[in-house]
């Protein structure tokens, strides 16, 4: 089957009370442990690209790949696999306008950074050529803080969205899902240890996520698609076999999964997952390494990697988003 847009998967997400997880690819292993994963969970999947992800890998590559993987869900699954292919935090009309020609079906245009006027004119200009192409698009309120890729914003720069201002930038712009800062960000690193407490076993328990504004804005735009930026759960799992394999990682802390569960229970459609992927092939090739001192293959070491990404989304497609079975 051709790309998908997130339409369709967002109509069904919001009236199940599920989400899609929208994982972020930057090589072949990537791509085929996510995509594996929702084979076998049978679940639709939004496959997002970032900037970064476009200047390592290349766009014309990683386009191949993925249809590589749709491939291979009709060849080996027996059935049409739903992805979509979205550009995460397109920060220039240029960059969305290049994305949209180059086969995506779904694009971000960030204009958190700027001003309310701003941010609804930069949108507005994206939507008009996306829609025209059959393109959708997903607009930003609120600032997220941490850093991911070429997004990096300062604790003391971020902003929860106003619900306040909500309606009027889906009306103005015109946008077919809304990311919202509601106390998610960017990264391993989410929050200070001062913002955090420590449980019984001294981990970091970060702050709850702020589902008053959530239900705010639901109440605002009903029926409406919402998306969640940085909402990585940074297992502890991953973390501990990092460090203890010549990895330097102290409290790096993400989302609980049981708020994501939330979240994905209400208007939230679309779930952003980055950082668990690095640290899961992280942690798997630092803990190969260590054991196998002599092998020198990349197969070697990628093989378990990628095994250990797949098993990771599989987790994430039943236990936190609730997509399984929804394809």
């Amino acid at each position: 089957m051709a790309l998908v847009t997130s339409t369709q998967m967002f109509k069904k997400a919001y009236d199940g009370g599920y989400a899609i997880g929208a994982f972020n690819v930057n090589n072949m292993e990537i791509i085929q442990g996510i995509t594996e994963a929702a084979m076998e969970e049978k679940a639709p999947l939004i496959l997002q690209v970032s900037s970064g992800a476009r200047k390592y890998a290349k766009h014309v590559y990683l386009m191949k790949l993925i249809e590589a993987a749709i491939a291979d869900a009709e060849q080996s699954a027996g059935f049409d696999l739903p992805i979509c292919v979205h550009l995460d935090h397109g920060d220039t009309f240029e960059l969305c306008k290049s994305c949209i020609d180059g086969g995506f079906t779904s694009v971000m245009i960030d204009g958190s950074s700027k001003s309310f006027e701003d941010n609804i004119k930069l949108t507005r200009q994206v939507v008009e050529y996306a829609h025209d192409h059959g393109v959708v698009v997903e607009g930003e309120l609120g600032t997220l803080a941490g850093v991911e890729d070429d997004v990096k914003v300062a604790a003391e720069d971020s902003s929860y969205t106003r619900p306040e201002e909500v309606e009027e930038f889906v009306s103005r712009t015109g946008v077919d899902s809304l990311a919202i800062a509601i106390g998610t960000s960017h990264g391993a690193y989410k929050f200070t240890a001062a913002q955090c407490t420590r449980n019984a076993d001294g981990i970091l328990v970060p702050p709850p996520l702020r589902f008053d504004i959530l239900d705010e804005v639901s109440k605002r735009l009903p029926g409406f698609p919402i998306v969640l930026h940085g909402s990585s759960s940074v297992p502890q799992e991953f973390v501990k076999i990092i460090n203890e394999n010549g990895g330097k990682m102290p409290d790096a802390v993400g989302i609980p999964e049981a708020q994501l569960r939330q979240a994905a229970r209400g208007a939230v459609c679309k779930i952003n997952i980055d950082s668990d992927l690095r640290l899961a092939m992280t942690a798997s090739i630092r803990q190969y390494m260590a054991e196998h001192p002599d092998h020198f293959d990349p197969r070697q070491y990628l093989k378990p990697a990628r095994a250990n990404i797949k098993a990771l989304v599989k987790h994430k497609l039943v236990d936190v988003l609730g997509c399984n079975g929804k394809a």
